[in-house]
């Protein structure tokens, strides 16, 4: 039974995550139809999954972009699962938000992709969490909460509104999607969607 959750879920990161990067020409697509986004707000989303290799490349880059960008945007991280096995990753995101322990977002990222540990379920990712000093019982309970599945659920809604295809992903005030394979490169990536954020701001 593991071993069969575990090889869907190494399909769907292997399959949907992983890019092969291309220059295009256009750099970014349009989304159709257009989602709607934070009033007043130039509103970018991150979409990602702590599973995908190259989201742990561009993780670092993207959190020291987010402290460049204008005080009328906003970027907010959308965890991603392409099948039910990568759901517990997306209650991990939000579960650590839960209980104000953010801090260790890039350290799961490291945990799976530097340490090489294998937290992809509920169980193993509890364990985790506890040795990095969180109460294991508290933070169990934030998975399984009405708040975390409601966004995990708004999270869905969102990659399927969006059409995603594949992670790391930008999306910039609800018209354009950008990614390394769109772009050309995690650095081009993110460069495209600083000019689409100038663009949505004028």
């Amino acid at each position: 039974m593991l071993k069969s959750a575990l090889k869907v879920f190494l399909v769907g990161v292997l399959s949907l995550s992983s890019t092969v990067f291309a220059q295009s020409a256009n750099k970014y697509v349009n989304v159709n139809p257009p989602q709607s986004t934070e009033p007043g707000k130039v509103e970018v989303l991150e979409f990602f999954s702590y599973s995908c290799p190259h989201c742990a490349v561009v993780e670092p880059m993207i959190a020291e972009w987010k402290k460049t960008l204008p005080a009328d945007a906003v970027l907010y991280a959308v965890p991603v699962a392409f099948n039910a096995a990568m759901k517990p990753l997306q209650e991990l995101y939000y579960a650590l938000q839960a209980v104000g322990r953010t801090d260790l977002h890039p350290k799961v990222f490291n945990a799976i992709h530097q340490e090489k540990k294998r937290i992809f379920t509920k169980d193993a990712i509890v364990a985790w969490v506890a040795s990095q000093g969180v109460d294991k019982t508290k933070f169990a309970a934030a998975m399984d909460s009405f708040g975390v599945k409601s966004k995990v659920q708004r999270a869905d809604q969102l990659a399927k509104g969006y059409a995603i295809q594949g992670t790391p992903s930008l999306a910039v005030d609800g018209r354009f999607l950008t990614s390394p394979t769109e772009a050309g490169g995690y650095q081009q990536m993110i460069d495209v969607a600083n000019d689409l954020v100038k663009k949505a701001a004028n």
